[in-house]
């Protein structure tokens, strides 16, 4: 992990409000149906995915075909995805009985696990897509085309309906982030975001909730191919409207969230398991009938489970559980170098030894 004083203080401030939006968002499911919850469940769809993808890109800018890259892939990415994709099937079967899940394992990633098997394809495409800013164009126009098919196997679909946001970050122009953080920037973002507050009161006005997903055909949405890419593209800016508006209103300076952004992933893999526990003992009985009351109550679950899984003493030790490979590796690394140095500590404890220093092998001046 980079030192502190190595990590941008901002960025790591966007990773992590991200990933606890992303925790709310899965939160709000919990909730009894109603017009208050799908409206907020439709807002924070519209953008926080996307937002989502396109630091992903920002952040494997620096991707190549190198052992030490495509090993990473391996180890923070392929395997946890074997294992938890495993583990939440389990979980799922185990806690409400829901055998289907088990027939595509591993084929057709549960819930968040998408984003893992997802982002490994996408670091395997980046020195590709990195070639020339042309990509950003091509990826909107191979994201139109993926509503003609459905391709479930490992999310293809939504693996290219996104594509557009991760090629962006790839080439994302630093006066972008520049006017992100620039001091006025929050009220062109509040703005934006009560504008998509309000597109989300009257989503079905316009298209249903599964094309937020960017994972279902246009012919299965109900719509032709002219008629389906339209919205998609009208959708695409609307995603892209509220990326910027939300990075706007990040902080700029560090705080206690900069410190949780490099535990990110152990927040994003273990607070799904929390949910659907709290699914399955009846949390929307639990709630009071006021729908503003169960919706702030509601949002503070979900930030409080994503502030407790990122805080570093947390994560910390529970970074075994999702990075299994690189912690075992680290701790074998430890372990050898605390034997190395118990082998040499008698002639290296700082007292005289009977060995002479070699001659004419003194300091330079």
């Amino acid at each position: 992990m980079a030192a502190a004083s190595e990590r941008d203080p901002w960025l790591d401030n966007v990773k992590m409000i991200l990933v606890t939006v992303v925790v709310v968002g899965h939160a709000i499911v919990l909730m009894p149906l109603g017009e208050l919850q799908a409206q907020v469940y439709d807002f924070i769809y519209y953008w926080h995915i996307p937002a989502f993808v396109l630091v992903s890109g920002y952040l494997s800018r620096s991707f190549r075909w190198s052992g030490r890259h495509l090993m990473s892939v391996l180890t923070t990415l392929l395997v946890p995805y074997v294992i938890y994709e495993w583990l939440m099937v389990t979980f799922r079967v185990q806690l409400i009985a829901e055998v289907d899940s088990v027939e595509r394992m591993w084929l057709d990633p549960h819930w968040p696990m998408w984003y893992l098997i997802v982002l490994a394809m996408w670091r395997l495409l980046t020195p590709v897509l990195r070639l020339h800013w042309v990509a950003v164009p091509l990826a909107v126009g191979v994201s139109l085309l993926a509503g003609l098919w459905n391709l479930e196997l490992f999310d293809i679909n939504r693996m290219l309906g996104l594509l557009p946001f991760f090629v962006a970050g790839l080439h994302l122009p630093s006066g972008v982030l520049t006017a992100a953080r620039a001091r006025w920037s929050w009220v062109v973002g509040l703005l934006v975001l009560a504008l998509l507050w309000r597109l989300a009161s009257v989503t079905d006005d316009y298209w249903s909730t599964q094309w937020l997903y960017y994972r279902t055909s246009y012919d299965e949405l109900g719509e032709g191919t002219t008629d389906g890419a339209w919205d998609r593209l009208r959708l695409l800016g609307v995603a892209a409207a509220g990326t910027f508006a939300a990075l706007t209103l990040v902080p700029r300076r560090r705080s206690v969230l900069s410190d949780m952004g490099a535990w990110t992933m152990v927040v994003y893999l273990l607070h799904g398991f929390v949910i659907r526990l709290l699914e399955a003992q009846g949390y929307a009985d639990w709630m009071p009938a006021d729908e503003w009351a169960t919706l702030a109550i509601t949002a503070a679950v979900g930030v409080a489970l994503a502030l407790l899984l990122g805080w570093p003493p947390v994560a910390s030790r529970l970074t075994v559980l999702v990075d299994p490979v690189n912690s075992l590796l680290a701790l074998r690394g430890s372990m050898l170098r605390r034997r190395a140095d118990a082998r040499r500590g008698p002639a290296t404890d700082g007292r005289p030894t009977a060995t002479p220093a070699p001659r004419g092998r003194g300091p330079r001046r």
